[in-house]
């Protein structure tokens, strides 16, 4: 059983960063691949962006080239040039490598907020 914990979200304006972190316990990263999903308010769960075990990254199209996910100690996601329609809910989650989707997930943290404004 992998806990996931996020942190680092909050509200910025429109054009602003936010970095996420998750952490696992115990510290099972090389075990799983890891990925960010986020879920806005009245729509579905979408995968934001997918690492694997050689560094290898997948993004949604809607956030190619203003988030970046990477991996250490724990799992990031550098967030730039924010908009407001990236307001979501967004979620840590480790499974089956590669994590290109909901059915490749085996665990799930709770979310972070994050409010972008216009």
């Amino acid at each position: 059983q992998v806990h996931l914990v996020e942190s680092g979200g909050g509200s910025v304006e429109s054009g602003g960063s936010l970095k996420l972190s998750c952490s696992a316990s115990p510290v099972t990263y090389r075990s799983y691949c890891m990925a960010w999903f986020r879920q806005a308010p009245g729509k579905q769960r979408e995968g934001v962006a997918g690492i694997d075990s050689d560094g290898s990254t997948i993004y949604a199209d809607s956030v190619k080239g203003r988030f970046t996910i990477s991996l250490d100690t724990s799992l990031y996601l550098q967030m730039n040039s924010l908009e407001p329609g990236d307001t979501a809910t967004y979620i840590c989650a480790a499974g089956i490598c590669p994590v290109i989707g909901i059915p490749d997930v085996m665990y799930w943290g709770q979310g972070a907020e994050v409010t972008v404004s216009p």
